[in-house]
This record gives structure tokens, C-alpha cells and sequence, in this order.
């Protein structure tokens, strides 16, 4: 079964014994049951970022996005970024990446299932596209604290690479929650 709690303690301590590679596997052991993790955080009901723990060495949070929802986001872009290092996985819904390294053109779209994980480094960069007509959660953890790190954002539908604006991306949730609500 899954424990938030236990999660969080195996990722500060895999985080600070193992690094990246450490709180990956943690992160790869957690989603083989992802219906657990839908248990115990619940089903989604609005977009949004759920912080379920925040420090200077590590943020994890579940990402919920809705249904034609476009989040633009890097996890981390050049060598200042080293910190933002990230294991994402998707326990709930379905979305589609769209990734590409930093200068260069997207790589071809990959649908995200339910227990598929993935991992970042500073060079690239992912934005989500929930095709779906449901809300899609996906658990981050990322190394350092991502909230105050500065970031950047790619538009799926632009490859421009702009500093990341924050009210856009909350506003682009609650259109998210306006679309779910008149379904």
C-alpha cells in the first residue's frame, strides 16, 4: 500500500544517499501500483500543484492537469539548473509529452500512462498535453527546492524558450477546471 509519508522518507533518504538515480528507483518502485497512489492521494478533482513536501533539498508535489490542458515547462535548462534534476511519474489519467534537449527541435510526442516514469536532466526540456477528457496526476520530485528556482517555459506550440510565467500557468489550470466543470 502506498504511504505519502513513507514515499517522502524513502526520497529524502534515497535523494541524499543515491541522488538523482536513487529517488528514481524510489519513484519506480512506488508506481508499480499506481491505483495505491490514486488510493491514497485521492481522485483528482480540480488542476493544480498539491505540495506534499518542500525543502532546499527536495520538492515533491502532484501535478493535476484537465482535460485539453497545455502546461509549458522546463524542468531545468543549463548548467545553473543542476539542482532541478527530476523523476516524474503519471498514476492517473493519460497525457502526452512533447520533449526536447535545450536547442533543438521537439523530439516526437510520447504518450504518458498510468506507471510509466520519467527522468529529466537540466538539458531538456517537457511540456504535457492532456488530450483526454478526464484530470491526469502525476507525481514530480525533484532535487532542490523547485518553487524558488528560476525556470523557464517552451510552448508546445511555439519552440520558444521564455522565463516562466507563473500567473500564465495558474490560469491555464482554472481554464483547465472551467472545461472540466461544464462537462
Amino acid at each position: 500500500m502506498f504511504d505519502t509519508d513513507r514515499f517522502i522518507a524513502d526520497c529524502r533518504r534515497a535523494g541524499g544517499a543515491g541522488g538523482p538515480s536513487g529517488v528514481l528507483e524510489v519513484v519506480c518502485t512506488a508506481v508499480t501500483a499506481p491505483g495505491e497512489i490514486l488510493h491514497a492521494l485521492g481522485e483528482p478533482r480540480r488542476a493544480g500543484v498539491n505540495v506534499l513536501y518542500r525543502s532546499a533539498e527536495l520538492a515533491i508535489f502532484n501535478l493535476i492537469w484537465g482535460q485539453m490542458c497545455k502546461l509549458p515547462m522546463t524542468i531545468g535548462c543549463g548548467p545553473s539548473s543542476a539542482s532541478t534534476r527530476a523523476a516524474r511519474t503519471t498514476f492517473s489519467g493519460g497525457g502526452q509529452r512533447v520533449i526536447r534537449l535545450v536547442g533543438s527541435r521537439p523530439l516526437e510526442p510520447k504518450r504518458s500512462v498510468s506507471g510509466r516514469r520519467c527522468r529529466s536532466a537540466p538539458d531538456i526540456i517537457h511540456s504535457v498535453i492532456n488530450p483526454i477528457s478526464r484530470l491526469t496526476s502525476a507525481i514530480h520530485v525533484y532535487g532542490g527546492d523547485f518553487f524558488a528556482a528560476t525556470h523557464s517555459q517552451w510552448d508546445p506550440e511555439r519552440p520558444l524558450q521564455e522565463p516562466c510565467d507563473v500567473q500564465r500557468l495558474l490560469a491555464l489550470f482554472e481554464e483547465s477546471n472551467r472545461l472540466h466543470a461544464s462537462a
